[in-house]
């Protein structure tokens, strides 16, 4: 098995070695600056609203911080984003256009929220090239079962472009976190490519079993098995042993910048789930951390 890499430095050896030409990462952020300055004051005072803290380790410009991804080996950088209240979306898809325009790296993503009009401006951000949507339940504080979301869903599932939605109950719960309404929608829409953030946690076997009941559910690794989520929202030794079987289910995801330790620490964490003979083998590292991202984001055609 691939020895998992030192540091943020020693990634490029890992994937050379993996025989990955890169990362296929479908969680990162990139946003408005006045917007990721307020997200950033939000986690800086992390203690208050989760109970410990939360430094941002890549606090950085945005130049900065894509000159990282790519050193890191980002083949496509998503810029995900995310509205908290009505009205949001329309602005936040078309600064996501014009991101996206700046260079032929960055992914074209787009996000929705409950609104009227939804599934009218959906379609204009399909039609315009958008590649991966983001929606965050939390957040948003909406539930991903809304009516007034069913267009939005019906276009997004016709178009087979991936959904990353965080609507697992961690760090904090919300009125409408959990796995029931995402159950409920792909009931209704089971063709969609929806990507479970952070493995659904903390109900990560509800989540699995989304995933094992439709094609189009995957999840993205966002923090898993790290040692900050791991002092938290743990896992048990029965979904550990359920992760060989969703191999082409699981998807590299990392939450850059906003993570609280180094991005080679997410590999680390991966890496030392278990070796080949529990089938965490580098087969199984390969899909996750290429294979599945490069074919839901379309990488070199995939």
């Amino acid at each position: 098995m691939t020895t998992e890499p030192r540091d943020d430095a020693d990634v490029p050896r890992f994937l050379a070695e993996l025989g990955v030409p890169g990362l296929a990462d479908i969680h990162v952020h990139f946003l408005p600056e006045r917007m990721l300055t307020k997200v950033w004051d939000y986690f800086d005072q992390a203690a208050d609203g989760y109970g410990r803290a939360w430094p941002i380790t890549y606090r950085y410009d945005t130049p900065t911080r894509l000159r990282i991804v790519r050193e890191l080996g980002l083949a496509r950088i998503p810029a995900l984003t995310y509205p908290h209240k009505p009205g949001m979306a329309r602005w936040l898809n078309a600064w996501n256009a014009e991101f996206a325009d700046s260079a032929p790296d960055i992914l074209h993503c787009a996000t929705l929220y409950p609104e009227p009009g939804v599934g009218e401006y959906v379609a204009e951000a399909l039609a315009s090239g958008a590649r991966l949507f983001k929606v965050h339940v939390q957040v948003g504080a909406f539930s991903p079962a809304d009516p007034l979301l069913d267009p939005a869903w019906e276009a997004l599932a016709a178009a087979r472009v991936p959904v990353v939605i965080h609507a697992g109950s961690a760090p904090r719960p919300g009125k409408h976190t959990g796995p029931e309404a995402v159950a409920r929608v792909l009931a209704a829409h089971p063709e969609l490519r929806l990507v479970i953030a952070h493995m659904g946690m903390p109900e990560y076997h509800a989540f699995a079993d989304l995933a094992e009941a439709y094609a189009g559910v995957h999840l993205d690794t966002t923090m898993f098995n790290t040692d900050f989520t791991n002092d938290g929202t743990p896992f048990d030794a029965a979904y550990r042993a359920r992760l060989p079987g969703l191999r082409e289910r699981i998807v590299l995801g990392s939450d850059f910048p906003n993570i609280p330790y180094p991005y080679a620490h997410q590999l680390q964490a991966l890496c030392r789930l278990g070796g080949s003979d529990e089938g965490f083998g580098d087969d199984w590292l390969r899909a996750v951390l290429w294979d599945n991202g490069a074919r839901l984001m379309g990488i070199d055609g995939t």
